[in-house]
């Protein structure tokens, strides 16, 4: 089936690519080069994220969600612990990131093993959000049926009155998750599709680097 309208869609990739003699040898430092370039582009909330995970069953689900750090432990975002997203962390603990920076043409993928973050970086975190983001993540039954907007809002209500006078803890069913990158794929898109892929794979205490077909 071909829908016209894709084609219309279709854009020509016109940007320089990367080779593998400019790509760092440290894919970390790489992923810092490009996330600062795509901020400094105006790329609208560059550290967006599509996180992949799947339950024991291998039944896969993906959503966005904000990166809140990175560095040599692994990249960082926070969440709901009793969410889909961390139930199925929870029972098969591998993640799947992926970032889009479609204003240049860019994409990085990254996978590996997932683990908690410690209560004092979730605390320390989580009082830097704003009182009502804090209030929401307080109330909101993350994933669970609800009956409608109205229960949302009464939940919100309640956490509101229950802190009306002092600071919003950090429950106990909110934390976060890292991902510990085993692998990175650097995607650049180049014209008439021969994209450049540069993939880094985990080896011993340092990086192996191969380039893909696109």
């Amino acid at each position: 089936m071909v829908d016209r309208r894709m084609a219309r869609l279709r854009e020509e990739y016109e940007t320089e690519g990367l080779s593998m003699r400019e790509a760092h040898p440290d894919p970390i430092r790489q992923f810092d080069h490009w996330f600062n370039e795509a901020v400094d582009a105006g790329v609208p909330q560059a550290n967006a994220m599509t996180v992949a995970t799947a339950d024991d069953h291998g039944r896969p689900s993906a959503r966005v969600v904000l990166l809140k750090g990175y560095d040599l432990s692994g990249f960082v975002f926070y969440t709901n612990l009793g969410s889909r997203k961390s139930e199925e962390l929870t029972a098969n603990p591998r993640a799947a990131l992926c970032f889009l920076w479609l204003e240049l043409h860019r994409q990085v993928r990254i996978e590996g093993p997932v683990e908690v973050v410690g209560d004092a970086d979730s605390d320390e975190y989580f009082a830097s959000r704003p009182r009502g983001a804090r209030i929401a993540a307080a109330a909101s039954p993350q994933s669970r049926e609800i009956s409608g907007r109205l229960a949302l809002e009464r939940l919100v209500a309640g956490k509101k009155a229950e802190y009306r006078d002092g600071e919003v803890p950090r429950p106990a069913h909110w934390g976060g998750w890292r991902v510990r990158p085993e692998r990175f794929e650097f995607w650049q898109g180049r014209r008439h599709r021969l994209h450049d892929r540069v993939v880094y794979l985990a080896d011993g205490d340092g990086w192996r680097r191969v380039r893909l077909a696109p």
